[in-house]
């Protein structure tokens, strides 16, 4: 550990590529800060932002038969918009990449895959990554490359500049991740999320079909040269003796870097089977965890687990914000990991140890037969969780209007507070597995140590179906639920709603909170977006689910989508107050980027929408800028 760390601290800085880059990743910059040093745009003049251009790709499908009478999936876009080499780029979930120029919207080039979507139910990307050479050699192409996943376990490496594959990564610029998928290979490896860059090196996770197969693939991280695509390193995830016949544990979300150290942090899942653990009793350190590697090497640094034996799907889902936080007259470095819990792990990035207290406490024990949860958890309450620890109550509206359903249901439940475990006649999961915080994570101001995320107050219900009760009912023709093939159990797991369609517990539903780093201290907390139903818009105070990060101005603005109401939103950083909205053609449940382009700073969003969020889908990419003149 120590000679490992010595040789980080030894390499000092990485090449500062991406200075001139005022957008670079899906997330802002390689420490997921998701934070702009453009200050044009101002709280006092944001209400004059005006929409000055705007994008349809074309690429979105609501799942309706196409014109030759075949099914295709539904699209998800969660696709961040870059802003390099004087140019905004974005990749759609058909996996094609846009070269737009920044200050019209016109298209320069468009780079299209071949790539077979007709059997797939869920078409996402989330976008694409950039990389150029620290010591470009002249006259030679693929100096700076763009980096697109596809749903065939592809990455394509495009020119940056031309939008023409690069023909020495992989084969002919496409490279073929599912080689590497070897134990248990029955589901592919899915490329949603874009590698992450570190110097020449390429860090790729992968995401694949949850609940399908307890024998599924192993959680592996893989390293590869940013110009060849050639296999550098490989990180196993789940333990050698177990990786034969237990799965996942996986990196599908957003992976962070230290530019400095050239550390790379990982957000690492649940491993299979997501809700039922009696087979995979072995410990699991790397799983649901935060774990860091050198990124050159793929060499294990030190890992954090935030849930043992995981039977929650509480997936690490979002990428650590990486921030120096000053403490007690002293700078440490430390990272942020937002989580489906509402917890706010904030940890010393180079030890992996708390920043604030993270006790273990003593929670509920499983009644189902096989199973053995861990008899405590890590929990933090400073800073603040961002959702309670109990069930909200029942909402006396939805109570009423669905003559005491809401009442009748929750009293047959099982509900022992935080980490209940999932039963057979049904247990209370608050928060459910969407959240909590989502994929995005959040955002932070490093000069003032401010950080603000957006979070979800969604009850699930979480409910076992014995193997054989599963396969009559499937008989029958009356299957419900997740297979979970090879444990003992599927498992059914749905929002807890009554007949209407309304939520049975308490608003609000969703939150917009602000914290102080430096002392853990909460300092605002509003509820955040509206939902839209039956034509009518329901009471602010009620909140939006979400899904979708903030962005933050070095200005004191907070921009962000997320919402059910396919708004978009910028912030008061300071209070909390919104200050300007716009509607846009679908929820835009991406990350927003902004850049300075000519003297005129744009905030741009990809309103796509997500099927999980709501029915409404777009392929809109929709910029905002202040008039020109007073």
């Amino acid at each position: 550990m120590k000679h490992i760390l010595a040789g980080l601290i030894l390499l000092g800085t990485l090449p500062a590529s991406a200075q001139s880059d005022q957008w670079p990743t899906f997330n802002g910059d390689a420490m997921a800060q998701k934070y702009s040093t453009a200050t044009q745009i101002t709280p006092q003049n944001v209400a004059r932002l005006r929409q000055v251009w705007s994008l349809h790709t074309g690429d979105v499908s609501d799942g309706a038969p196409g014109p030759d009478g075949g099914k295709r999936g539904r699209t998800s876009w969660s696709a961040t918009p870059l802003f390099v080499n004087d140019t905004v780029y974005v990749g759609t979930p058909y996996s094609r990449v846009f070269a737009v120029a920044p200050d019209s919207g016109k298209v320069k080039w468009v780079y299209s895959p071949k790539v077979d979507f007709k059997k797939l139910r869920i078409i996402k990307s989330r976008g694409l990554a950039y990389w150029r050479a620290s010591a470009p050699i002249g006259g030679q192409p693929c100096q700076k490359i763009l980096y697109v996943g596809t749903e065939d376990s592809k990455l394509h490496a495009v020119s940056a500049d031309t939008g023409k594959p690069c023909e020495g990564f992989g084969s002919k610029g496409v490279l073929d991740i599912n080689q590497w998928n070897t134990v248990n290979p029955s589901l592919k490896l899915l490329i949603r999320q874009p590698p992450a860059v570190v110097g020449d090196t390429l860090v790729i996770g992968w995401a694949s079909e949850d609940l399908v197969l307890e024998k599924s693939p192993p959680g592996t991280v893989f390293g590869v040269d940013a110009r060849t695509g050639a296999l550098k390193w490989t990180f196993q995830i789940i333990p050698e003796a177990m990786r034969t016949r237990i799965g996942t544990a996986n990196v599908w979300a957003g992976i962070s870097v230290d530019p400095k150290t050239r550390m790379v942090f990982l957000p690492v899942s649940s491993p299979e089977s997501n809700f039922y653990g009696g087979n995979r009793k072995e410990a699991m350190p790397l799983a649901t965890s935060v774990t860091a590697l050198d990124g050159a090497t793929g060499k294990l640094i030190w890992s954090r687990q935030l849930v043992h034996h995981d039977i929650w799907d509480y997936d690490t889902d979002s990428p650590p914000t990486l921030i120096d936080i000053t403490r007690n007259g002293k700078t440490v470095p430390a990272l942020v990991q937002a989580s489906k819990q509402g917890f706010l792990y904030v940890l010393n990035r180079m030890t992996g140890e708390p920043v604030y207290p993270m006790p273990e406490r003593k929670v509920p024990a499983s009644d189902v037969p096989g199973e053995r949860t861990s008899a405590t958890q890590p929990y933090v309450s400073l800073p603040e969780p961002t959702v309670s620890d109990h069930f909200p109550g029942i909402f006396k509206l939805a109570d009423i209007l669905s003559l005491g359903y809401c009442s009748r249901e929750y009293a047959k439940l099982r509900d022992d507070g935080k980490f209940t475990p999932p039963s057979l006649k049904g247990s209370i999961a608050f928060p459910g597995k969407v959240g909590g915080v989502e994929w995005g994570g959040g955002a932070v101001d490093p000069v003032n140590q401010t950080y603000v995320v957006n979070s979800n107050n969604v009850v699930q219900v979480y409910k076992l179906i014995p193997r054989a009760e599963y396969e009559a009912a499937a008989k029958r023709g009356e299957r419900s639920g997740a297979p979970q093939t090879g444990a003992p159990y599927a498992v059914d797991t749905y929002p807890f709603l009554n007949p209407l369609g309304m939520p049975c517990w308490n608003p609000p539903y969703g939150t917009l909170s602000s914290y102080d780093l430096k002392s853990g201290k909460l300092l605002w907390r509003k509820p955040f977006g509206q939902v839209q139903q039956w034509g009518f818009m329901m009471p602010r105070s009620w909140g939006s689910v979400t899904l979708g990060p903030p962005i933050i101005t070095k200005s004191g603005l907070v921009f962000i989508g997320a919402s059910m109401d396919s708004r978009v939103r910028a912030i008061d950083l300071k209070s909390g107050e919104v200050l300007w909205k716009a509607r846009l053609s679908a929820p835009a449940v991406s990350t927003p980027a902004t850049y300075t382009y000519r003297g005129k700073q744009y905030v741009v969003f990809a309103a796509g929408g997500n099927p999980i969020l709501m029915p409404k889908l777009g392929d809109e990419l929709a910029a905002f800028a202040l008039p020109d003149g007073p």
